[in-house]
């Protein structure tokens, strides 16, 4: 056996899983709080994306040094992102928050499909370069044959998201007032929690890690398109659900099993069928394991 080309499948399929990991956070808390599918989530990966490059590029041009520029470009990112994610919510989601389910569900397809529609308009159908804003690290270098500094940095980053989210949750009081309210809204709201500020905030906090994933991967791969949001969105909306969607270690081990399945998958069959294998599996995972991964089923009270 090729120890050396497993390792290599190992940790691609550890870094792809990484990505989808900072994607499905943010459809796990949404639907955790409210029990919608943001479709509309891919695209603020994309957005963040296509604004660290708009930031990037001018602060370049007036000649700011690397390191200035990849924290003013993510901090740009990720405000942007925050401020799209806040919008959406308001316009497209609030007002349905009493309507059926299939209503919200259309609502968020639609917004989906707006948003690319607007960043092709506003931007190109082609694909446009990335620069690299992760730079090598000179203490990584003897290791770099086996992961690259950009790697090492979305793996880092990865983690230290989860670990702050999970803080988040459960140490403070937006963390408790976002499990209250995803429980029972009305009840929350009779014990004075303001239910539309923690939705709202609930959203800002899943567009940041959204952004954060965009301004990783592009970094990585080189390369951005207006259409870029909607399969990493697809993907990480089935990491969610195969890891048990609502639960954020569910996401992300759902979102490390996707991606070495498709590191596996490709290595050893075919990268011809790759999203054929992604989704195959979690159709085998939903047959034995309904709720996800780490999903706790419901019994409904008759």
């Amino acid at each position: 056996m090729d120890w050396d080309y497993l390792l290599d499948l190992f940790l691609g399929g550890l870094t792809r899983g990484s990505i989808y990991a900072l994607i499905a956070l943010g459809y796990t808390m949404v639907y955790g709080i409210i029990e919608l599918i943001n479709f509309a989530h891919g695209e603020i990966y994309m957005i963040g994306a296509f604004t660290a490059l708009i930031v990037a590029s001018i602060l370049g041009m007036m000649g700011f040094n690397q390191l200035v520029i990849i924290i003013l470009a993510s901090v740009a990112a990720i405000v942007y992102s925050c401020a799209y994610g806040f919008t959406i919510e308001k316009i497209a989601y609030k007002p349905l928050r009493t309507a059926p389910r299939l209503s919200a569900l259309i609502s968020a397809i639609g917004m989906s499909l707006f948003l690319q529609n607007y960043v092709l308009l506003a931007q190109t159908s082609d694909f446009l370069p990335f620069p690299s804003l992760i730079p090598d690290f000179e203490f990584w270098e003897p290791y770099a044959h086996i992961l690259s500094s950009q790697e090492l940095v979305i793996l880092i980053t990865t983690a230290m998201v989860m670990i702050f989210l999970t803080f988040l949750i459960k140490f403070t009081k937006l963390g408790k007032a976002m499990r209250a309210t995803a429980q029972d809204k009305v009840m929350a709201a009779l014990v004075g929690i303001d239910v539309n500020r923690i939705i709202s905030a609930t959203f800002i906090v899943g567009s940041a890690t959204a952004a954060i994933g965009g301004i990783l991967i592009a970094s990585h791969i080189g390369q951005i398109n207006f259409y870029m949001g909607f399969i990493a969105g697809i993907k990480a909306f089935v990491a969610a659900v195969l890891g048990g969607i609502g639960s954020i270690p569910g996401a992300v081990l759902g979102s490390l099993v996707l991606g070495w399945t498709e590191s596996f998958f490709t290595g050893y069959i075919s990268s011809d069928y790759e999203d054929v294998f992604a989704f195959l599996f979690l159709v085998v995972i939903l047959i034995f394991r309904p709720s996800g991964i780490l999903g706790r089923s419901e019994t409904k009270k008759v």
